[in-house]
C-alpha cells in the first residue's frame, strides 16, 4: 500500500479509503435492504486493515448513526487509534427537529459531539460538511469548524459535493480570517460522471486540495455487466437518481470497462478504479460488501492504464446535467432525505 499526504496537510492516508455507509444497522435509516450488520461488517474492516488501508469514511446520517457505532467499535477492536485516519460528516438531518442538521454553529457543535459519543473516540481525523448550507452564512460555518479543530475534536476539516465557487468562497473566508481551511474535497467522480472535471478538480489541483471521490464505481454500475442487477441497485433510491442521463453512452463506457478488464485479466472494478489514479485522485472511497471487493480495489493500485486505454474509457462520455451536489435542504427537515 502506498501512503500520500492528504492535500496540503501532513496527514498520511492510504491510496484507497474504505467507505462505511454499508456498515451499520439494517433496521435504521433508508438503506436497510443492503446495509451490513456489525457481524457482517467485521470481515471487511479486518481485511481492509490487513491490506494496509488506514483511511475510513463514515457520516452521522449513515444508518442514522449506527454506521459510526459499528465502525468505531470494529476499528477499536482491530487497530491502534494513532494508526488509522477516521473521517465522518455532518449536515443532513439526524432528527426531525430544528437545528438537527445543517451547517450552523449549533448544529455542527452538536453533530461532532454526538459522533464522538457513537464512535467512542476523543477525536476524528477529518470532519467534513456533507453539503453546502444555503441557510447559514459561510462565515459562521467556517469559524465553527475552526473552533472544533482548536478544541481538539477534529484534526482536519474537509468538504463534500458543492459548486466550485462555493468551495472557493469557503476557503477564502477561512484564509482571510486565519481560520482552518479544508484539506480535502469528497465529490462525485467516476467514468459515468465526469462533470467535476470542468471546475472542481482543476480548482483542487491548483490549490493542492486532496480529492477523495464518493461512488468511484458509479454505485457498482462500473463493476458489473450493464444488465446485471443487485439488491442495492434495485433498492437504492438515491443511486437511481444519479445515472438516468445518457444511458446509451453509459452502456458504451461500461462495455469498454469490461473489454479492458478481459484483456488485462482483472476485475471490472480494478479497471474503473485504476482510471481514478490516472486522473490524479488522492484516494477513491470504495465500498466492500462481498468477498473480492477489497482485492479488486487493491489490484487497481498496480494497474497502469495506457493512454489508449484511458481514451477508450473516456471517448463515449456525453456531458450531463450536474447531479449529487444539490445543497439546499428544506427549512423543515425530513428524515426521508437520502445521500451518499
Amino acid at each position: 500500500m502506498d501512503y500520500v499526504n492528504l492535500g496540503p496537510s501532513g496527514l498520511k492516508v492510504s491510496r484507497l479509503c474504505l467507505g462505511c455507509m454499508s456498515y451499520g444497522d439494517t433496521t435504521r435509516g433508508w438503506h436497510g435492504d443492503w446495509v451490513l450488520s456489525e457481524d457482517e461488517s467485521r470481515p471487511f474492516i479486518r481485511e481492509a486493515l490487513e491490506a494496509g488501508i488506514n483511511f475510513f469514511d463514515t457520516a452521522n446520517m449513515y444508518s442514522l448513526g449506527a454506521s459510526e457505532e459499528v465502525v468505531g467499535k470494529l476499528l477499536r477492536e482491530f487497530a491502534r487509534r494513532d494508526e488509522i485516519v477516521l473521517a465522518t460528516k455532518a449536515f443532513l438531518p439526524w432528527r426531525q427537529a430544528p437545528n438537527a442538521g445543517g451547517n450552523s454553529r449549533k448544529s455542527l457543535m452538536q453533530a461532532v459531539d454526538d459522533s464522538l459519543v457513537r464512535l467512542k473516540m476523543d477525536y476524528v481525523d477529518l470532519f467534513q460538511i456533507h453539503r453546502w448550507d444555503d441557510f447559514t452564512p459561510i462565515e459562521e460555518t467556517m469559524e465553527a469548524l475552526h473552533d472544533i479543530v482548536k478544541a481538539g475534536k477534529a484534526r482536519y476539516i474537509g468538504a463534500s459535493s458543492m459548486w466550485a465557487w462555493q468551495f472557493a468562497k469557503a476557503q477564502e473566508v477561512a484564509r482571510s480570517n486565519g481560520w482552518t481551511r479544508f484539506i480535502s474535497m469528497q465529490n462525485h467522480v467516476n467514468l459515468l460522471y465526469r462533470e467535476e472535471e470542468r471546475e472542481m478538480l482543476p480548482l483542487c489541483e491548483d490549490q493542492g486540495v486532496g480529492v477523495i471521490p464518493w461512488s468511484p464505481l458509479a454505485r457498482g454500475k462500473l463493476a458489473r455487466a450493464w444488465d446485471e442487477a443487485t439488491v442495492r441497485s434495485e433498492t437504492d433510491g438515491f443511486g437511481k437518481t444519479l445515472y438516468r442521463q445518457q444511458e446509451e453512452a453509459d452502456r458504451a463506457i461500461v462495455e469498454a470497462v469490461g473489454a479492458i478488464a478481459e484483456d488485462r485479466g482483472v476485475a471490472r472494478a480494478t479497471v474503473a478504479l485504476a482510471w481514478h489514479f490516472a486522473k490524479g485522485v488522492t484516494a477513491p472511497i470504495i465500498g466492500a460488501t462481498k468477498p473480492g471487493h477489497i482485492a479488486a480495489a487493491m489490484a487497481a493500485l498496480d494497474l497502469e492504464l495506457s493512454a489508449d486505454e484511458v481514451a477508450r474509457l473516456e471517448d463515449p462520455y456525453v456531458p450531463k446535467a450536474p447531479v449529487g451536489i444539490a445543497s439546499t435542504a428544506p427549512r423543515n427537515w425530513t428524515l426521508s432525505v437520502t445521500g451518499e
